[in-house]
């Protein structure tokens, strides 16, 4: 039976690329029959990454059937995954987020979580020698991720290893970080033709903070004034996303990769004080700008307080 791999729902470019990593050295060194998938549309980014590398878009699944085998990368978090994946046949998870908690397996499994600032960091160094056998498309692929997660470097999640493996990925594929980075970034910052609630729900996660449930979404970009010229009919979309995914509020920050900041849209009382009690903010209309908030992963969730 042939293994899926893929990572969360609202799949940004690590969890679209990581997948076709990771399928790519089961099939092709260690022989195991397994496909790369995805949980929903990929964002502009990632899409961006499959065109410039040559790749078809994966399939796109609802759910995993029993006993499917299956490999889980950049999250642990069942609140991110297929409904039935405790049900599933998963024999190994590959992260770099915190340890959630709540998935079950058939049996041991390899678990793989560091503290680095990609998925496709740590696919890199598991693969030891056999990472130099990885064809051009792979290694674009884990090029992409790894600025993309590290926004170029900007990040705070970034650590040296991620920028060594940067480093030879690119003097293997002969590209120009900077100049490919901004490729990557324009490409993401094109969100013109979504719709507010696509917007809100492209790079998003759901978390509890006390007992109320939030959509924490995020858009990196480097032209922040096209999603913040959008921002009454955003806020306008927050009620009705909540309402459908069920949860209690949505928390959106556009995050401006180059000023590296992030301006959190603020709809209500509740929020405000999420701003306020979070970031120390000083919250006076319907936004906030946090100066120096690029990270949801290390700023934004671990911060989080209602």
């Amino acid at each position: 039976m042939t293994t899926l791999v893929f990572g969360h729902k609202s799949p940004d470019t690590d969890s679209t690329g990581s997948p076709l990593i990771w399928a790519w050295y089961l099939k092709d060194v260690k022989g195991v029959d397994a496909k790369p998938v995805l949980l929903g549309q990929p964002n502009t980014e990632a899409a961006f990454m499959l065109q410039r590398w040559g790749f078809d878009m994966l399939d796109i699944i609802a759910d995993v059937e029993d006993g499917q085998p299956c490999v889980v990368v950049d999250t642990n978090n069942p609140a991110e995954l297929p409904a039935n994946i405790n049900d599933a046949d998963v024999q190994a998870i590959i992260d770099h987020h915190k340890l959630v908690g709540g998935l079950e397996t058939r049996g041991p499994i390899d678990i793989t979580i560091r503290p680095l600032a990609c998925t496709a960091t740590i696919m890199y160094d598991l693969m030891g020698d056999d990472a130099a056998r990885m064809p051009d498309n792979i290694k674009g692929a884990a090029l992409t991720c790894i600025l993309s997660d590290t926004l170029e470097f900007r990040s705070p999640t970034t650590t040296d290893r991620d920028r060594e493996v940067v480093a030879a990925l690119a003097a293997d594929l002969g590209v120009n970080v900077t100049e490919y980075a901004a490729e990557m970034f324009a490409a993401k910052s094109d969100v013109s033709e979504f719709s507010d609630a696509e917007l809100i729900r492209m790079d998003s996660k759901e978390y509890e903070v006390d007992g109320t449930r939030f959509r924490v979404s995020v858009l990196e970009t480097t032209a922040p004034e096209i999603p913040l010229n959008r921002k009454a009919s955003l806020i306008e979309t927050f009620k009705t996303v909540a309402a459908e995914d069920g949860v209690d509020e949505v928390l959106l920050f556009v995050v401006d990769i180059l000023r590296e900041e992030a301006t959190l849209l603020v709809p209500n009382d509740l929020v405000k004080g999420v701003a306020e009690k979070s970031f120390g903010a000083t919250v006076t209309g319907n936004s906030v700008v946090l100066p120096g908030i690029m990270s949801r992963k290390k700023q934004i969730i671990p911060n989080l307080k209602v």
